[in-house]
């Protein structure tokens, strides 16, 4: 009984932060129709590390010690490029496609893995791989010719599997509080380096909406982790997709956006390849519930 309690309350806390992510894509595309998506990537990752300070206080600086620096910077740049890639789809793309683009990590994990660490590929991973390209080629060619803004999507999600791969490596070793904090501050300062050329003085309006942003993506990722802590995440992710269908509802709403019957498609054929890759590894990393990386 303890077990399906733990399952439901799990499901519902991922269920809520798919919903707070879809939230956050919706005021991305909202904002970004006035103000640069540069803005909106650092104003996410300024909001999450002011949120961070008290915590890494209360731990002590001495906490954040680290002998492989390299790999936080690794993973920061990956995560990084992969939000403005993320938040550059979901400005020019439909709703629903921008965020279906970012559910294609788990598709390239497997690879990156294989090549890094030296972690095996066996046959229901590649057919995962497989069914999963093929809905990708579905999303990516609506119309019969590649959207190249679909392409910078599906670039963010490989990045964020090399973000997630890296995650795991520095997860052998690092405690989660100096990974994410290494995350977040290293993550401010590359996203404040375009603010040189790109910043636009907000509006009062705007200032609300960006800090709406980082709220939403810190909340979202607050119940993630909650998620995963109380159920088993082979158990729940499948509730991950609905972010899809969320921000389907939040385009139709606002942009009157609606779904072709090969985009859809395409979607069942990736949330297939994903619950297989993420299934059959029921061995997944406490740390990668934590990661930040996720926009």
């Amino acid at each position: 009984m303890l077990y399906k309690q733990n399952l439901l309350l799990g499901a519902l806390f991922i269920l809520l932060s798919e919903l707070m992510f879809a939230s956050m894509g919706a005021t991305v595309k909202f904002v970004t129709q006035t103000l640069p998506s540069d803005m909106a990537v650092f104003m996410r990752n300024l909001f999450g590390l002011a949120l961070l300070m008290p915590l890494v206080w209360s731990n002590g600086w001495v906490s954040l010690r680290t002998e492989i620096f390299h790999l936080h910077m690794l993973r920061s740049v990956a995560g990084v490029s992969a939000m403005y890639c993320f938040f550059y789809a979901l400005a020019n793309l439909p709703l629903a496609d921008g965020m279906l683009l970012k559910m294609t990590s788990p598709l390239f994990m497997p690879l990156i893995a294989w090549f890094w660490l030296s972690e095996p590929l066996r046959q229901t991973i590649l057919l995962a791989i497989g069914i999963g390209f093929i809905g990708v080629v579905l999303v990516l060619n609506p119309q019969g010719e590649f959207s190249s803004i679909a392409l910078v999507g599906l670039l963010g999600g490989c990045l964020a599997s090399l973000a997630k791969v890296t995650l795991r490596r520095l997860g052998r070793s690092e405690p989660s509080i100096r990974v994410v904090f290494y995350f977040a501050l290293l993550s401010t300062i590359i996203s404040s380096i375009p603010m040189f050329w790109s910043w636009q003085q907000p509006t009062s309006a705007e200032w609300g909406w960006l800090a709406l942003i980082g709220l939403l993506g810190t909340l979202g990722q607050l119940m993630l982790t909650r998620g995963y802590a109380i159920a088993s995440a082979a158990r729940v992710s499948p509730m991950t997709y609905t972010s899809v269908l969320f921000g389907a509802g939040y385009g139709y709403l606002f942009w009157q956006e609606t779904l072709t019957g090969q985009f859809i498609m395409g979607a069942l054929l990736i949330a297939v390849a994903g619950l297989l890759a993420i299934g059959f590894r029921e061995r997944i990393d406490d740390t990668l519930v934590s990661d930040p990386t996720r926009p």
